[in-house]
């Protein structure tokens, strides 16, 4: 068994090689705190939880750290748009981020840690560079001298000649105006913290260097986050972390986007799709099969339509699950999943070709079914729950017990439609057709799906 990922630096696909034995690290650039997220937000820490659930059913223990940067210039220019302060803005939407995560099935990280609570770190840092000639105060301000590490732009495969980085506002007194800012001197009105170079705060690269080098080491195996992270995050932080000492990360993965008109998903395009506003409309175990199942480097074009055909693809699995533990009752999820759906996981997390697989299963299971050959249902049920539990997608875990809706309302709504389906039936009983059908139309126009069983008929929320 050997896990292949594709390093973005490396620009191939490798087998995967832990620094430590039997362990992970992973480093994920998390929520830049200024607003609540939309789906494309929400992708990156997605396709993540798959990732880090396929390590840990591989045997390995993993190290799993999202940070969350609650200072930026956006959030400053929004604490002074509403008249709130900065701290109180990003603490309500680094919740609503959780509450996005939590949502779709997220595990939660190991460690969360915030930009603001590293600002000795930081400092540590920045101390470090300026000692051994890689970085400079000018005016309050400290910036990285490009110049100075030759394997800058490494990961982005640019050539520093070519690149143009016109002076930001404010980062006054750069030797070279492509240097970054990895402190920023205090301005009227802003929040600050004392440094030896005088009050400022954190420029946006130098958190995640000294967060990653606290929590994960002088080395850690994985670093992610979304292709636009790439340049200039990313290649910010590994000069820092290099020129420091570091080894840093030992490979770069990163996650494409979400589109809407082939354009990125941005608040600032006025395209973005709130997480919270999703919820309402859509299953949040759906969102998660149609934000999830596409490769992690593939982008998601958004679209209504590829929602509800997502929806349809996940309630044909979510029907047979339904059948079986109908007929045969609770069906624990088998010890190991099928050898190809391994086989596709270990290719760079192959969740499409992964999925096929489910779908095979099932369409297994839904034959067994119609055969009447209960063991052989049973055995594709526990299969397609092991597979569904690694990809977060186990109707049957708890964590989806009610779906987002809640218990006590799916009861209500479990009796109401099951006096209506009594109502059916008596017609029926009466071969009163006509009522009997007009019954069944009326429940499809309320978005569900009646089917009759040797059992009974049995209700689920339909296609939209």
């Amino acid at each position: 068994m050997t896990i292949r990922l594709y390093d973005t630096d490396a620009r191939q696909v490798r087998d995967f090689t832990p620094l430590r034995p039997g362990c992970v690290s992973i480093y994920l650039c998390g929520a830049t705190v200024q607003a609540a997220p939309h789906i494309g937000h929400i992708r990156s820490g997605l396709n993540f939880d798959i990732m880090r659930r396929w390590f840990a059913y591989r045997g390995y223990d993993v190290t799993f750290v999202r940070n969350v940067t609650d200072i930026d210039d956006k959030i400053i220019a929004k604490s002074g748009e509403q008249g709130r302060p900065w701290w109180a803005i990003g603490y309500e939407n680094e919740r609503a981020f959780n509450e996005g995560y939590d949502a779709l099935g997220c595990l939660p990280p190991t460690y969360e840690p915030r930009a603001t609570g590293h600002v000795p770190e930081m400092i540590e840092m920045m101390r470090g560079l300026i000692e051994r000639g890689h970085a400079y105060e000018s005016e309050g301000n400290v910036y990285f001298d490009v110049r100075s590490f030759p394997d800058y732009l490494e990961l982005s495969n640019q050539e520093l000649d070519n690149l143009r980085q016109p002076e930001s506002e404010g980062e006054t007194g750069k030797r070279d105006a492509r240097d970054f800012a990895m402190w920023k001197a205090v301005k009227p009105g802003e929040p600050f913290w004392e440094t030896p170079w005088g009050p400022g705060r954190p420029g946006w690269h130098l958190e995640c260097s000294a967060m990653a080098h606290k929590y994960l080491g002088t080395a850690f195996d994985i670093h992610g986050g979304g292709i636009d992270l790439i340049f200039p995050h990313h290649e910010n932080e590994i000069a820092q972390a290099k020129a420091f000492g570091d080894d840093f990360a030992q490979y770069w993965v990163h996650n494409a986007w979400v589109t809407m008109s082939g354009e990125k998903m941005s608040k600032s395009l006025g395209n973005s799709v709130l997480v919270s506003e999703m919820t309402k409309r859509w299953r949040p175990i759906v969102l998660r099969y149609y934000l999830g199942t596409p490769h992690y480097r593939s982008m998601i074009e958004y679209s209504e339509e590829s929602l509800r055909e997502a929806e349809s693809a996940f309630a044909r699995i979510e029907g047979f699950v339904q059948r079986v533990v109908e007929m045969a009752g609770p069906v624990e999820p088998a010890a190991e999943v099928p050898p190809a759906f391994a086989e596709a996981m270990d290719d760079d997390m192959g969740v499409p070709q992964a999925l096929a697989i489910v779908h095979t299963t099932v369409r297994q299971g839904n034959s067994a079914l119609t055969a009447d050959d209960k063991e052989s249902a049973v055995a594709r049920l526990a299969e397609v729950r092991a597979m569904l539990g690694v990809l977060g997608l186990d109707p049957l875990d708890p964590h989806w017990a009610g779906d987002g809706r809640g218990e006590d309302l799916h009861g209500v709504v479990d009796s109401l439609v099951r006096l209506v389906l009594e109502q059916r039936e008596s017609a029926r009983g009466r071969k009163d057709y006509a009522t009997a059908d007009a019954i069944r139309d009326r429940l499809q126009q309320s978005g569900l799906e009646i089917e009759d069983t040797p059992s009974g008929p049995r209700w689920t929320l339909g296609s939209r």
